[in-house]
């Protein structure tokens, strides 16, 4: 058996840890099986609908949790965008910073 490295950022750290434990797992096992179900060549359909299916089968697919902030209101968004393509741009600091 090999043993590889693999970095991913702390959310999904985080997430695959939880999902291990609910799954009564331990976070190598899960991500094994994951891993697994990802590269079998046994189903069909594109490559996200694949390995949804993959993972669901092998009763690995994670539900998303709801969002837990209503979405802003139309007025609100409008504001926010009108708000947003004022000041300086991102670029005139990087300029700036290397002259």
């Amino acid at each position: 058996m090999r043993q590889m490295t693999l970095r991913v950022d702390d959310r999904l750290a985080d997430s695959l840890k939880l999902a291990a434990a609910l799954h009564g797992q331990s976070v190598n096992a899960y991500a094994q099986s994951v891993l697994n179900a990802a590269v079998d060549p046994a189903f069909a359909g594109d490559e996200a609908t694949q390995l949804r299916e993959r993972l669901g089968r092998a009763g690995l697919l994670a539900a998303s949790p709801p969002a837990s902030h209503p979405a802003p209101d139309n007025g609100a968004l409008a504001r926010a965008r009108r708000r947003a393509g004022r000041g300086r741009s991102l670029a005139s600091f990087v300029v700036e910073d290397r002259a």
